[in-house]
């Protein structure tokens, strides 16, 4: 079955491709349990990733592109991942919004919206909550747009106004997150006013989405991250780190841990594809040592 999304631009998704591609079937209503019952499964489930940038593969952000995607077993970024996930819960009629966001690396990145990522809101019943399935090792389940701290998992979060943006939020990560805070505008914005940013983003030589191939997967207890060859796993036990140095344990971790359908990368990409990663691996190595 396909459906038509008209409060974003008229996007036409298969909504039932994309929830059978998260394990579940259309909720009897938008209420805050189908909302949590979502996000979870789409965090678990759909990578955060950006294979297509390293194999030479552009996409676009377009929500029927990344619903499909998703339903072909592969994932993204938060265009992609965020775009597709309003898409869907707009379908399921709920009522979403998508905001300008700015994610910060490092304490010393920029503050503000300033437009590397897209962040969403959901209202429901009259209180609005925060719902990010693009940050990665993000958010497991949505936090109500109320000033606070929050555990999920391993990871506790910060909630509260943000200085930057008059009238929107500031999302503060666990110190052992892969970000420090993400701030997000108030005003509604549309998906196709990103694809600047995403052409930006996966193409120029400065970006960490070109510079280094990344997978990751977030789930009640913690989050796997892949960065080029190196596999973590982030919990309550502390973090582990291993280094896989063969193309076949490499590529399972990819299909299996990760979920990603490669049946359309043959040999010669694959290999690639590893000859690739293996040479910023080892640039990442020799910068180490010095």
């Amino acid at each position: 079955m396909r459906s038509t999304i008209g409060k974003h631009g008229g996007h036409v998704i298969d909504v039932d491709g994309h929830l059978t591609a998260l394990g579940l079937l259309r909720p009897a209503e938008p209420n805050i349990g189908a909302l949590r019952a979502l996000h979870r499964a789409q965090v678990e489930r759909v990578a955060y990733e950006n294979l297509d940038i390293h194999l030479g593969r552009p996409t676009g952000i377009g929500a029927e592109e990344s619903a499909a995607r998703i339903a072909r077993g592969r994932g993204g970024y938060c265009f992609h991942l965020n775009g597709a996930f309003a898409a869907l819960l707009t379908a399921l009629g709920f009522d979403v919004t998508l905001h300008r966001a700015g994610v910060q690396g490092n304490p010393g990145s920029p503050a503000g919206a300033t437009g590397n990522h897209l962040a969403l809101t959901v209202r429901i019943d009259g209180e609005r909550w925060l719902v990010d399935t693009g940050l990665g090792d993000g958010l497991y389940e949505p936090l109500p747009l109320r000033e606070g701290s929050y555990a999920q998992g391993p990871f506790t979060y910060g909630l509260a106004p943000s200085d930057a943006e008059p009238g929107g939020w500031r999302l503060l990560h666990d110190p052992r997150g892969s970000f420090t805070a993400m701030d997000f505008a108030p005003e509604p914005v549309e998906l196709s006013s990103f694809a600047g940013e995403h052409v930006r983003l996966s193409t120029s030589p400065e970006s960490d989405f070109v510079r280094v191939l990344t997978a990751q997967r977030r789930d009640a207890k913690g989050v796997d991250v892949l960065r080029g060859r190196v596999l973590r796993r982030i919990d309550a036990g502390g973090t582990a780190d291993r280094t896989l140095d063969a193309p076949e344990e490499w590529y399972e971790v990819l299909t299996g841990l990760f979920r990603l359908d490669l049946g359309d990368v043959d040999a010669a990409a694959r290999a690639a594809l590893w000859d690739r990663v293996g040479t910023a691996h080892r640039a990442w190595e020799a910068g180490r040592s010095r």
